[in-house]
């Protein structure tokens, strides 16, 4: 992807930060909080959370940074965006100083090696222009044993996919007719999708894919959760996104 893709990407976040803000404040107020953390603590290590370190890649508005210092884990949040980090900042409120914000590359992170116990990260990895180096940063600021959960979905297939595209719209006609929030109308469908269309993972299999870069980069053991949408989404969150379900990819240093 060309320099000017990534000045792109960065302007279109940039401008939806604040938008996007609005939905992690609904989901620190609403029922996915508790089910987020959840998850999150099922699957992190056994030990006090003031005992591990978490990396928090691609924060956005900071919604697991912020549960999971509430938790008392030990958090450090990075974004490329320095209006991302902003809104999270004023999402996290009293807890903003718990947490080391970061501005940053998730292709090329400034971090020492074997620095963190766990990293999280959420909606990004299709997002990248270079998702193998991410990988293997992510991998090499992890500790011996250190755990990746990286949560994702095939979000643009539809623009390479008849099938996955009906499916699309039938799950619009679906929110339309339930009379619920339509999450894809309140962004800039058009710039996003010709965005998508230039991102090298839109149309690939996945977490196919993932596994397999995982595994040749030197993780120990690799695993894929499907259909993690009945754990933490919304009733709206389910209808909104019945045709594009959310894996979990849990992998271990």
């Amino acid at each position: 992807m060309m320099n000017r893709q990534i000045e792109k990407l960065e302007q279109y976040w940039s401008g939806r930060a604040e938008g996007y803000s609005l939905v992690n404040q609904q989901e620190l107020s609403g029922e996915q909080h508790q089910k987020w953390f959840r998850y999150l603590q099922s699957r992190f290590p056994k030990k006090s959370p003031d005992e591990i370190s978490v990396l928090d890649i691609g924060t956005g508005p900071g919604f697991f940074a912020i549960i999971l210092a509430e938790a008392g884990y030990r958090v450090t949040a990075v974004d490329y965006t320095a209006e991302m980090l902003e809104q999270a900042k004023q999402n996290a409120g009293a807890l903003a100083d718990k947490i080391t914000w970061l501005q940053m590359d998730a292709q090329n992170l400034a971090f020492s090696d074997e620095q963190f116990d766990v990293i999280v990260s959420r909606n990004l990895t299709w997002n990248l222009d270079d998702p193998k180096s991410a990988y293997q940063e992510w991998h090499r600021v992890l500790r011996k044993d250190g755990i990746l959960l990286n949560f994702d979905a095939n979000w643009y297939a539809y623009l390479f996919d008849e099938e996955k595209r009906l499916a699309y719209e039938a799950d619009r006609l679906n929110v339309a007719r339930l009379n619920l929030e339509d999450q894809y109308t309140c962004t800039d469908i058009d710039t996003m999708e010709a965005l998508a269309q230039n991102m090298p993972l839109s149309a690939t299999l996945r977490p196919v894919w993932d596994l397999d870069i995982l595994t040749s980069i030197g993780f120990s053991s690799t695993r894929v959760e499907e259909n993690i949408d009945k754990h933490v989404y919304s009733f709206m969150e389910r209808i909104n996104n019945a045709a594009t379900p959310m894996f979990c990819i849990q992998a271990c240093k």
